[in-house]
């Protein structure tokens, strides 16, 4: 019996050995599928769970199914929603035109008017454009004296403006700066609608004049950001002759300046606002706004919006515990902002109360009971240092949670760089931080656009102030 015992102690060492090997192998492979799983899934980010744009997603997720009670719905009005109809416009502004009848078109009887009731059709249409070319001539004078020719001098307005007026000048800028028109597309335009001819080279002559004449109101608004209160702040990429560069958009409360930097970090808010700012900083967690946040010790309310998108990314990875760690993360920010749509439901008191209760069992979650994945690992890592600025809301009182406002006033700026491929030097930069500037203060003010750059640039011909980009009162 101890001779058979001892023939197979060999045999056994070499399966435990073997055993060994093929539990080392499973535990790499486990590991290795587990890499490709989260691989997987960070490849598989979309707008919903990651703070990339709706335009990146390639294959966007099906809406949701509407109720089986609803039925499908068809396009146009809705029952229960307010019926629009447009305004008539005023007798002063119409050419009247009335249409008659003889006889019934039927039988060809008598017909007798109904006072009270017909049939009004407004149509509105524009006829030629309305150029108006004036030629300025100045003679030239000999003086025997000095034996020199002297000319008179032409007005300021035309000796700025030459070949092109101040409508016309205002009209470009508006092609090019609002309608995302480029150089060609404006020449058409003129030639075929207005029926001018400009050159390429004049129309840039041209969108530097109404630079200029746009640098003073801008710079009014950039002396203000360091001032404010409240500021939201986002940036893009942005091309300048195929080099990438970044701009910035400071949404404040009465305006929206845009500023076109080659840097994307902390030094162009140092710059901007500098390092007193005195206000809170709605942002993103970028890092440029936590180095921002941790060398002038501002005070910033971080995006719940993007927390919430980065939250719903852990409930897609492969591990059950991370997946499980994210759901909870997920129901105690669900709670907090139904907290939030019930506001009107309770006294400020209570609703300041319940609202840090909320807070605190967010981050409660989020720090507790943290499974070891990378993921999961690096939430529980940034709620800890930064969870209380993703919270100011809740100690500022109509301080907005989300940096959705920022995102919003950029997305024209996005638009821009896909139809035009961004500039082509610093003239044009300035054109564009300057014309986008214009844009959405005046969209946040109810402003026209047109108008206010016919002012603009009327004030800068007549070498007069420029008009602020303040609303009045």
């Amino acid at each position: 019996m101890e001779e058979a015992t001892a023939s197979h102690c060999p045999n056994c060492e070499r399966l435990q050995a073997q055993l060994e090997i093929q539990r080392l192998q499973i535990e790499a492979l486990q590991a290795a599928v587990s890499g490709l799983q989260e691989r997987l899934a960070a490849a598989r980010k979309d707008s919903s769970t990651s703070s990339k744009p709706p335009s990146s997603d390639i294959v966007k997720p099906p809406p949701p199914a509407s109720p089986a009670a609803e039925g499908k719905r068809h396009i146009g009005g809705q029952p229960g929603h307010p019926r629009h109809e447009r305004a008539l416009f005023p007798p002063e502004m119409v050419t009247p035109f009335e249409h008659t009848l003889e006889r019934c078109p039927c039988c060809a009887g008598e017909l007798r008017r109904n006072a009270h009731f017909a049939r009004v059709v407004q149509q509105v249409d524009f006829g030629p454009p309305p150029l108006s070319v004036e030629e300025h001539t100045s003679p030239e004078y000999w003086c025997s004296h000095c034996h020199k020719g002297y000319y008179a001098a032409m007005p300021g307005h035309i000796e700025k403006g030459g070949l092109v007026g101040p409508r016309l000048t205002a009209l470009i800028a508006y092609l090019k700066g609002v309608c995302h028109a480029s150089f060609s597309t404006v020449r058409l335009f003129l030639r075929d609608v207005v029926r001018v001819s400009i050159s390429r080279g004049q129309l840039a002559k041209v969108i530097a004049k109404v630079s200029t004449a746009l640098d003073g109101p801008y710079q009014e608004l950039l002396d203000l950001l360091p001032d404010e209160a409240r500021l939201n702040v986002d940036e893009t990429g942005h091309k300048d002759n195929g080099k990438l560069m970044w701009t910035w958009c400071f949404k404040a409360e009465l305006y929206t300046l845009f500023k076109i930097d080659p840097h994307r970090s902390a030094d162009v808010l140092i710059e901007v606002l500098g390092r007193e700012f005195d206000g809170v900083l709605g942002c993103d967690c970028f890092s440029a706004y936590r180095r921002y946040l941790r060398e002038c010790g501002v005070v910033v309310q971080f995006c719940l919006a993007h927390l919430i998108r980065d939250v719903k990314f852990l409930t897609t990875l492969p591990g059950r515990a991370d997946r499980v760690y994210g759901e909870r993360l997920r129901e105690a920010l669900r709670e907090l902002f139904g907290l939030i749509h019930r506001r009107e439901q309770m006294t400020a008191g209570q609703f300041r109360q319940y609202l840090q209760r909320a807070r605190d069992k967010v981050l409660e979650v989020g720090t507790t009971e943290v499974p070891p994945g990378r993921q999961a690992q690096a939430m529980a890592k940034r709620l800890r240092k930064y969870g209380a600025e993703y919270f100011t809301f809740v100690t500022t009182p109509g301080l907005e949670p989300t940096n959705n406002s920022a995102e919003q006033a950029i997305r024209f700026v996005v638009i821009d760089r896909h139809m035009t491929q961004g500039t082509r030097g610093e003239r044009g930069q300035r054109f564009c931080e300057r014309i986008w500037t214009v844009l959405a203060t005046c969209a946040r003010q109810g402003r026209s656009v047109w108008d206010y750059l016919n002012a603009a640039v009327g004030s800068y011909f007549g070498a007069e102030a420029p008009p602020s980009l303040l609303a009045e009162g």
